[in-house]
């Protein structure tokens, strides 16, 4: 909901950071592939309880995952295969961290965690398989800048996902009832983009 006027604003500090990397001849892939492992490290506190840490790691992988983006623009490496990496590792990292918490406290979190990892299976299917069939015709969105796939917009995007994950840290003994209100939100989401691709694909060319 908030990406699309958030990702402007933060556009120039992100091509900042990534100057120094550029200079190192650091690649967008290997930011990402770092940026994913914190995010998995982050994971791995959270399951023993020590949120702190992971919420610091959680954000140093969403800076990471920010840069990447602002490198290859810079250097004008964007590829297929750079962004079929990023959102692969990403929905990986989603999931981790909410199996992060199911693992903290299985006996209270379990089910809320699978609940929402159900959601995001919605979310994430509904938007990939748009973005399959866009590219097919030739359909672009640039609400979003240019990525490598087509985004679908909804009410629980990369921004909102986050968000959640920062309150999950900071209020871990609140997890069930946040997994259960973002999870709830996450189908919001699925449902519009369902209706609004099935709309759009029905359209003749």
């Amino acid at each position: 909901m908030f990406d699309k006027v958030l990702i402007p604003l933060i556009k120039r500090p992100l091509e900042r950071l990534a100057k120094p990397l550029i200079k190192r001849s650091i690649s967008a892939n290997q930011v990402t592939v770092c940026a994913f492992f914190l995010g998995l490290l982050g994971a791995f506190f959270i399951a023993l309880e020590f949120y702190w840490i992971g919420l610091v790691a959680i954000l140093f992988n969403r800076i990471g995952d920010g840069v990447d983006g602002a490198i290859a623009r810079s250097t004008e490496t964007s590829s297929d295969a750079g962004g079929y990496l990023d959102i692969v590792l990403d929905f990986i990292f989603y999931s981790a961290v909410v199996f992060g918490f199911a693992v903290a406290n299985p006996e209270q979190n379990a089910i809320a965690a699978a609940f929402l990892m159900w959601s995001f299976m919605g979310t994430g299917s509904s938007f990939l398989a748009f973005s399959v069939m866009a590219a097919k015709r030739n359909i672009e969105q640039l609400d979003y800048g240019h990525k490598s796939l087509y985004f679908l917009g909804g009410i629980t995007e990369g921004m909102e996902t986050v968000a959640c994950f920062v309150l999950m840290c900071l209020l871990p003994s609140q997890f069930v009832s946040l997994a259960l209100i973002f999870g709830g939100l996450c189908w919001v989401t699925t449902a519009t983009r369902i209706y609004s691709a099935y709309k759009m694909l029905s359209q003749k060319n």
